[in-house]
């Protein structure tokens, strides 16, 4: 299941039945586990813990030392859950010491080619990141959100929970949760409606975050206001309390 010119360090903890392919590079204090599958050409630097039943694609580089002139060499880690899939040329950097330690990528990911994932990132289950994705340091992308091709998002910006981002977008402030966005500068699109309904979401449930959506984005009130006014009007189904969670808690700004 090991090709003979991979190169293994002893102290790497490789699972059952993993299968590491011709020319790879697996270095210290890297954990893999069971059944995952590294191509050919990959380089995994030390301090990385991959989940099992991951699938990682030839000349992928996972725990490269992160890009920031304030890194010393720290031990930092990036951690990859299962089930996820990693495709050609896909870079994933190290945290910082003074960003948390820690990159980290969620289950059942799938990181389309070219994606870049840098420092202190934290990324939710079932993302996707199409092709030529790129996130700067210390983003957070919640769970079930898509990541269109060729999109930047900026340092420390946050992607709720089932949003879409379209392709080519630049994004440089906070994305709510269940939204489509989408341009340079991004901006929002209204529900992501057709995602929700692939997910499950009822028809009452996006009914009411349509109507929580238009009052805080579409009428004119005031931030605010909207969420009064959202308070007072809606019914506190889940959906909708995350949705203002989300914006209260916002650091950047909110992408209007």
């Amino acid at each position: 299941m090991i090709h003979p010119t991979a190169i293994i360090d002893k102290n790497a903890q490789i699972g059952q039945n993993v299968e590491i392919g011709p020319y790879s590079v697996i270095g210290a204090d890297v954990i893999i586990g069971d059944g995952t599958q590294v191509g050919a050409h990959c380089t995994i630097d030390p301090f990385v813990e991959i989940g099992p039943a991951c699938r990682i694609y030839q000349f992928a580089a996972i725990g490269a030392p992160p890009q920031s002139v304030k890194f010393e060499g720290e031990e930092t880690w990036v951690r990859i859950g299962s089930g996820t899939i990693i495709r050609e040329f896909v870079t994933i950097h190290r945290g910082t010491g003074f960003g948390g330690g820690i990159t980290k990528i969620g289950n059942q990911c799938f990181l389309m080619a070219y994606t870049h994932i840098a420092h202190d990132c934290i990324v939710g289950d079932n993302v996707v990141m199409s092709n030529n994705a790129t996130l700067a340091g210390h983003i957070e992308i919640g769970d079930n959100a898509t990541v269109g091709g060729l999109v930047a998002i900026h340092q420390f910006v946050r992607i709720g929970e089932y949003a879409f981002i379209g392709g080519k977008s630049a994004v440089v402030k906070d994305i709510p949760p269940y939204v489509i966005a989408a341009g340079d500068r991004a901006r929002l699109h209204g529900l992501n409606r057709i995602g929700l309904k692939r997910k499950g979401f009822s028809e009452q449930s996006l009914n009411i975050l349509k109507k929580a959506y238009r009052i805080i984005f579409r009428i004119g009130l005031t931030l605010n206001e909207a969420i009064e006014r959202v308070k007072a009007e809606l019914e506190p189904t889940p959906e909708v309390t995350r949705f203002i969670e989300f914006i209260q808690s916002s650091r950047r700004g909110i992408t209007r």
